[in-house]
């Protein structure tokens, strides 16, 4: 269903893409590049490990500094760019904008790397230089890991060449995934007249009602998939083949080594979780047989993971929606209503389904007025509803590390801690409604959004990290086909749903319009969000035994993500992430959901 949404406003960052301002802050960008450039070339890159503590210090100190400001514009200009481009993928001047400031950025990334392998070099003195200067203490935690990163680095010549290449390696195909499947629609029949829906407003078709509806839907998706393939089989190719190349060339022991790095995590964490998830697989696969009896069938066909059950005659505008978010995130905190409440009044969000626009949803932060900006598709479903709960749970988690005045190097946050606060939102969406509702339907309906959503996070990423692991491995030794693609996706997906599912009727296009698997320097970007849904139900867990006390506990986590590793950060809430019991515990709270749910 098609409701009336707003579009996000940007203006108060700048007035247009063509205007003076935004000029002004590209030429300062590249001014400010070009003095961190002078700097490291003139004294910067004449210091070493034999250099003097007193003399290396004040050059990191002023590093950092420069580094910060400048990333600060970075992230100012480039979501103001995306803000265009995300919406409209036929605007030319927006694609013109990015592929320039792109170019413009190169310089940056090549001086980042260099920093990065200077720090490797200084690492003998590193302490030392961190107890001498107010500026690299206060990034003591980024400056170390970045000395320890440097070991996974080519040469200074291979790695500048590197970033110049993936501008037309794998940073393009990203854009023409983008562009491919944001242009793509299908002439639909849907309450009695036929429509053109762009792909992501068919997809939301899946929470239809009505099954033929849902059905039809699924076979459109498919059909529309089926003509676009072949261009996205070689996007996917080609990003996989890259990461694969720079992975052997950087000394990584495998495609997930870098993303393990980039999550502060360790092999033991992952497998302790994974592990957990896998053994869970029983408990969901109840919940799917459970739901496919309410709907008098034997079993779930695709199309039916997302039907929606009990009460669902609601649909929210966007107004309601917005009152729902506002007053029940006010039961949790007085804080985080305030917040969402001055996100959707200062138009933040851009929720309207239209055709170029990309699909799903996300958050971005805008740095250089320290704000955030919200991109979704809203259908007037809980289901998005809860979308625009997680994703206004990153705009606070910035919102926190702003209020903590902490620099864009001391934000630099894992995927994995990033997903904790989304998680927590939407999780207190749902816990509020449960507490408040005496009829069986509505918490039928309420169970049904929360336990499906915890079964995509934890059995449906799952799927999609052992296609990503089998794709990565295959890649080495040749190109993949559609067809390929296919193939593993379809067995990753019965080797996760096993019995839960028919399996005539999976989801083998997945990979299509899954945007994360087109990311060069992002792989394996689904396991993360398993750890922030587990994370989140063992912290929610606790703020329910604490109550009030937990929630400046909770902010003060949430403006810390980017200074310690996700272990040290939980054991401050007493929790051991490297031990199967806390992922077992945490899901054994929704072992509890899918037991009501079978008994409604």
């Amino acid at each position: 269903m098609t409701l009336s949404a707003p579009r996000w406003d940007l203006s108060n960052v700048y007035p247009s893409l063509e205007s003076r301002e935004f000029k002004a802050a590209v030429e300062d960008y590249k001014k400010q590049v070009a003095a961190l450039e002078r700097f490291f070339r003139n004294k910067l890159g004449k210091a070493d490990a034999r250099t003097k503590v007193k003399d290396l210090a004040p050059l990191v100190g002023k590093a950092i500094d420069q580094i910060n400001k400048i990333q600060t514009l970075s992230a100012t200009i480039v979501p103001f760019i995306h803000s265009y481009v995300s919406t409209n993928s036929r605007d030319q001047v927006a694609m013109k904008m990015l592929s320039e400031f792109e170019q413009a950025s190169l310089p940056m990334n090549q001086l980042m790397t260099r920093f990065t392998a200077w720090l490797g070099k200084l690492a003998p003195k590193l302490d030392q230089v961190i107890k001498s200067n107010k500026s690299a203490a206060a990034h003591a935690f980024m400056l170390r890991e970045a000395a320890e990163q440097s070991k996974y680095l080519m040469s200074e010549a291979e790695e500048a060449l590197a970033a110049e290449m993936s501008l037309s390696g794998g940073n393009a195909f990203e854009k023409l995934q983008g562009t491919v499947t944001s242009q793509l629609s299908v002439d639909f029949e849907l309450d009695g007249k036929v429509q053109k829906l762009p792909m992501p407003a068919l997809i939301n078709l899946r929470s239809h009602p009505d099954e033929a509806t849902r059905r039809r839907g699924y076979e459109a998706e498919n059909q529309a998939w089926e003509e676009v393939k072949e261009t996205l089989a070689a996007c996917l190719n080609g990003v996989k083949g890259e990461a694969n190349t720079l992975n052997k060339k950087r000394g990584r022991k495998d495609a997930i080594h870098s993303s393990l790095d980039a999550a502060r995590l360790d092999r033991r964490t992952l497998a302790a979780m994974l592990t957990a998830m896998k053994d869970s697989f029983p408990m969901f696969r109840k919940y799917w047989h459970a739901k496919a009896k309410k709907l008098g069938k034997e079993k779930l066909a695709w199309w039916d993971i997302f039907a929606p059950m009990g009460r669902t005659d609601k649909v929210y505008s966007f107004e309601e929606a917005r009152d729902f978010i506002v007053e029940n995130f006010g039961k949790f905190s007085p804080d985080l209503a305030a917040f969402a409440k001055r996100a959707f009044d200062s138009n933040w969000i851009d929720a309207e389904q239209r055709d170029g626009k990309r699909g799903g949803a996300f958050c971005m932060e805008v740095q250089g007025v320290k704000e955030s900006r919200i991109l979704s598709n809203f259908d007037g479903s809980f289901d998005q509803v809860s979308t625009l709960a997680h994703e206004l749970g990153h705009a606070f988690h910035n919102e926190c590390a702003y209020q903590a005045d902490k620099t864009v190097l001391q934000q630099l946050t894992p995927m994995t801690l990033a997903e904790t606060a989304s998680t927590m939102c939407e999780t207190i969406i749902t816990e509020a409604v449960l507490a408040s509702t005496k009829d069986p339907q509505e918490e039928l309906a309420v169970l049904e959004a929360q336990i499906q959503g915890a079964g995509q996070v934890v059995v449906d990423i799952y799927s999609r990290y052992l296609f990503e692991k089998e794709v990565f491995e295959r890649r080495e030794q040749s190109e993949l086909s559609a067809d390929d693609f296919n193939d593993i996706m379809e067995r990753a997906q019965k080797a996760a749903y096993g019995d839960g599912l028919d399996e005539r009727y999976l989801q083998k296009f997945m990979w299509t319009w899954k945007p994360h698997y087109y990311s060069p320097s992002l792989s394996f970007y689904n396991y993360p969000y398993a750890f922030g849904l587990l994370f989140a139900a063992g912290l929610y867990a606790i703020y329910q035994q604490r109550g009030a006390d937990f929630v400046e506990d909770y902010k003060n986590l949430l403006a810390s993500t980017g200074e310690e590793t996700a272990a040290k950060l939980a054991r401050r809430f007493g929790i051991d992430i490297t031990q199967r019991k806390f992922w077992d515990d945490s899901l054994a709270i929704f072992g509890k959901r899918i037991d009501r749910y079978v008994e409604l």
